[in-house]
């Protein structure tokens, strides 16, 4: 039985397109924000030493990066009505394992097409003005392409409408986001 969060909003794309101000911004006007995985993930492995890293043992950071993606999920009640934004959702894992060509198990795909939520989904396209590398962003532009047309393609494919956010100052984007949920409300 699926059920979907229908408060519950995922922004994604590919990295390093302003995911993370935007929600800040949204955060700055009350909403609740669940941040990204990813970053902790990597920062945790490093931490520890160990090796769940995109550029150790990809494999494992992409279970890792499901298995928070499930977690942040479930934090949410479907009882709840305030909107949720996600930075970044379960199935970014998902097009992860697909571009690594990880084959899901049957039983962790199961849950993937059970975990609905708004099927709204922002989406920030390569904005290269504003990328850059870290420590912990390692692609390069290509690859950053790439990510978000296999992004879009991967939340298609499970049936979300693709909302491509403009390029412009944070405030106009979470104006845009905020515009686009209240228009379906």
């Amino acid at each position: 039985m699926n059920l979907r969060k229908n408060n519950c909003y995922v922004i994604t794309g590919g990295p390093g397109v302003g995911k993370t101000k935007l929600l800040n911004e949204l955060a700055k006007h009350g909403f609740k924000v669940v941040p990204e995985d990813a970053r902790e993930i990597i920062k945790k492995e490093t931490e520890n030493g160990g090796d769940g890293l995109p550029w150790k043992n990809k494999e494992r950071y992409t279970y890792l990066m499901l298995e928070k993606a499930f977690e942040n999920y479930k934090s949410v009640s479907y009882d709840e009505i305030e909107p949720y934004f996600f930075d970044r959702g379960i199935l970014d894992a998902i097009c992860y394992a697909g571009m690594i060509e990880l084959t899901i198990p049957c039983d962790i795909e199961k849950i993937v097409r059970n975990s609905l939520y708004n099927k709204k989904v922002f989406m920030l396209p390569p904005w290269k003005e504003i990328y850059h590398t870290d420590s912990e962003r390692k692609q390069d532009w290509e690859e950053a392409i790439l990510t978000f047309e296999k992004m879009k393609e991967t939340y298609i494919n499970y049936g979300y409408e693709i909302i491509e956010v403009p390029k412009d100052i944070v405030e106009n984007r979470a104006t845009f986001v905020l515009n686009n949920i209240n228009s379906s409300r």
